[in-house]
């Protein structure tokens, strides 16, 4: 039996933490189809548009331009086609309103940046274990 294709969105305006992500995912043999998009419309548009399939996994940062992470999760939750997937916040911001909001959207996790290079292996090595177990249809 083949492995099941777990696509994996990447929602991140900072260049150096989506090179992070790819080193770290490279680091744990991830690989994963990761699409890459800077902002939460950016994302949103990616996603309705068809350019990314169906994410399983979703990594987003709060603090963007354009979109923040917030309204991505108020406008992806409301759509019935994407409110199922599982959504890792990945940011800077430690105040409580945003992890309230975030966590009031039915996010999977949320991990404060920076993180040491190593620290943020573990992570990703984590996050790895928990979408291998996810089971989705």
């Amino acid at each position: 039996m083949s492995e099941k294709l777990i696509n994996i969105l990447l929602v991140e305006d900072d260049e150096v933490d989506i090179m992070n992500v790819q080193r770290a995912f490279k680091k744990n043999t991830i690989t994963n189809p990761l699409f890459i998009a800077h902002n939460g419309q950016e994302a949103l548009e990616m996603l309705r548009g068809g350019q990314v399939p169906f994410p399983h996994i979703i990594i987003l940062d709060i603090n963007m331009p354009k979109m923040n992470g917030i309204e991505f999760l108020r406008e992806l939750r409301s759509d019935e086609k994407f409110k199922s997937a599982s959504v890792f916040v990945m940011t800077t911001s430690n105040q409580d309103s945003d992890k309230i909001n975030a966590y009031n959207f039915n996010v999977a996790g949320y991990i404060l940046k920076p993180l040491s290079f190593e620290k943020f292996i573990a992570s990703v090595a984590t996050l790895n274990n928990y979408w291998k177990l996810c089971e989705r249809p």
